[in-house]
């Protein structure tokens, strides 16, 4: 036990201080190191492990709409980058610049892609001429690099690690049917492989992307109350497409210009995983996403028989299709336990001589810590059982978490009383202004989540002017 309280001792409580309790469970579990290079990590094999499962799943749930995976260059020269105007001014301050190959000054500078829009126009314009060449519904697995001043371990790096969709289509109808069916693609895959609820809406003018007509949003609550973006959907329109000249010949033999979406989400999700469900004991990982979704401890394993008990017992999940591993190291049984509670596996399967006697095992759930007594002749019928309500479990318990904090306002001093005194998402009103947005986040350091698309007439005025209200609005202090 001695090892146990030492393990659980060098995680800082999230109730002292939650950024701390953040960083020591990514170190402590091994997701992540720093680097020799400001604001960039290292993702360690535990923490890609997790990404991979990500990657896999999204891509899957891609494909399945029809996407097609590419890849493109990673530098884009200057002149592509000016095309846009406002996508320009909207990235910016976040562009790193190559401006030497070798020891040779570049006749032109390259930006090193924070995001692929000019890219992918580039190529649409020569790859789309008739109606016939459309849709193009195309995605790529890549690292952007934003030079952030101010970085978290996953949450906000200068390099990272993401998908981004980019597709083009023949009118605005289907492009905005594609960036909703992308936003709803991304809610389903957070809600039922993650376990984390997401509220679906649209940023806010000031909020949404540079360049889009439109942007699409879901918004998570971080157990810290805090809300999280964990993922976007823009409809371009055919904005891009006049600035990059991408037309088409519609079927009366018409020249058209093309409409455009872009979609991504990030390894920021990992971030949200951590936050949403983890505890003082450290990760808690969904069944669903987790790398390894069960752990063999054998008790005693240096009596006769108790090793190959386990290896049996292995042999029977991985062929109903659970990711195992037997943990047959030399360290105590409390260190293992910890050590899986703080890794996240989400459970463990303990079993010694007495159990074998009795022809059971200890099945120990990582996210309430029940124990629960299996056969073993049942073990791999009742855990993945087991898995499946806890995947269900925990994503009840994470809405429970975000309903509970989140709050209503009918006026300014509640809205202001509760954005500076309670944690979490509130409803309000507002009028459509940007003045009364910026107010909120000056006086509250608060920004608009985003415009539901579950709307609720809480009152007929905006709180902060008094004029009439068009929208109600999520607000909250976010990452």
């Amino acid at each position: 036990m001695a090892d146990n309280k030492k393990m659980v001792e060098e995680i800082t409580s999230m109730d002292v201080d939650f950024a701390q309790w953040y960083t020591d469970i990514v170190k402590k579990a091994e997701l992540i190191d720093y680097t020799s290079v400001k604001g960039c990590m290292v993702i360690k094999p535990a923490g890609y492990a997790i990404w991979e499962n990500i990657q896999n799943e999204l891509d899957r749930r891609f494909k399945e709409t029809g996407v097609e995976n590419v890849y493109l260059p990673m530098f884009i020269p200057e002149s592509l980058l000016q095309k846009e105007k406002d996508h320009v001014e909207g990235f910016a301050p976040e562009v790193a610049w190559v401006t030497h190959g070798g020891l040779e000054p570049l006749q032109e500078r390259l930006c090193v892609r924070p995001t692929s829009e000019t890219l992918f126009c580039d190529l649409y314009s020569k790859d789309i001429h008739s109606h016939r060449d459309l849709p193009k519904l195309y995605n790529q697995w890549c690292s952007v690099v934003r030079w952030e001043k101010t970085t978290r371990p996953f949450l906000r790096s200068r390099e990272f690690l993401w998908q981004e969709g980019h597709t083009a289509h023949a009118t605005a109808e289907e492009a905005e049917e594609r960036t909703i069916l992308m936003l709803n693609t991304y809610a389903s895959f957070l809600e039922d492989v993650l376990a984390i609820p997401v509220v679906k809406g649209r940023k806010t003018d000031k909020e949404k992307f540079a360049g889009a007509e439109a942007t699409y949003t879901i918004e998570a609550l971080m157990h810290d109350g805090k809300a999280l973006q964990s993922g976007t959907s823009h409809n371009f329109g055919d904005g891009f497409a006049k600035a990059f000249g991408i037309q088409y010949t519609d079927k009366n033999n018409k020249l058209q210009y093309v409409h455009q979406t872009s979609w991504g989400m990030t390894t920021r999700l990992i971030g949200a995983i951590i936050m949403v469900h983890g505890d003082d004991s450290g990760l808690k990982l969904p069944p669903r996403i987790a790398p390894t979704q069960a752990v063999i401890i054998p008790i005693m394993p240096k009596k006769e028989g108790v090793l190959e008990n386990a290896a049996k017992m292995e042999a029977a999940l991985k062929a109903a299709g659970i990711r195992v591993k037997t943990d047959n190291s030399d360290k105590s049984p409390g260190f293992k336990f910890a050590e899986q509670e703080m890794r996240g596996i989400p459970v463990r399967i303990e079993c010694g001589p007495k159990d074998m006697e009795k022809n059971q095992c200890v099945v120990v759930r990582r996210d309430t810590r029940e124990k629960i007594i299996v056969c073993l002749d049942e073990l791999a019928v009742k855990v993945p059982e087991i898995l499946e309500t806890m995947q269900k479990d925990m994503l009840e318990t994470a809405r429970a978490h975000r309903d509970a904090h989140t709050y209503t306002a009918h006026n300014y001093e509640e809205l202001m009383d509760i954005l500076e005194n309670k944690p979490g998402f509130v409803k309000a009103m507002w009028c459509g202004d940007q003045a009364c947005e910026d107010k909120i986040k000056e006086v509250a350091s608060a920004t608009s989540r985003c415009i539901p698309f579950e709307q609720e007439q809480i009152s007929d005025v905006c709180p902060i002017c008094g004029k009439p209200a068009k929208h109600m609005v999520y607000w909250g202090k976010a990452y």
